[in-house]
Parts: C-alpha cells; structure tokens; sequence
C-alpha cells in the first residue's frame, strides 16, 4: 500500500467531510457513521474510533466515496 494517503483520525475526516458539503445522516452498527451529501446523493461509512488512526485501504475507500484524491485531500487538510 502506498502511502499517498496521510494517517489520520476521524476527526480529520470528519473535517474533510463537512468540507466537501457532507453531513453525519445517521449512526450505523457499533461505531461507524453514515455520511451523505444530498446534492449528488454520495454517502460513505467513516468509522469513528476517537483519536487512533484509520487504516490507510479503508482511508482510500472512505475518500473515493468522496471523490478526493490523494493530492486535493493534502490541499484541504492544509486549509483546515
């Protein structure tokens, strides 16, 4: 796995998310949420596990539901 993908927790997700236009639209089972974006109709699961950091396979999932590559997600966690 490349390493193109910084490693990061959830609350850095959930920034990049908001960001992007999504919102939480429910919890899922045990800690995973239900993110979605209303305009497109895009929805993605983010697990939240507080302050540890996300595998980075399930970071490239999460941020291909997103549409953001590795490069844009680099420019926007430099915004936030």
């Amino acid at each position: 796995m490349s390493k193109e993908f910084p490693a990061i927790n959830y609350r850095k997700i959930a920034k990049v998310a908001k960001h992007l236009g999504f919102y939480l639209a429910r919890t899922a089972k045990g800690s995973h949420e239900i993110w979605r974006r209303d305009t497109d109709s895009r929805q993605t699961t983010i697990p939240n596990h507080g302050a540890k950091d996300i595998n980075r396979r399930t970071l490239k999932a999460i941020f291909e539901d997103l549409e953001v590559g590795a490069k844009d997600l680099n420019k926007i966690l430099k915004k936030l």
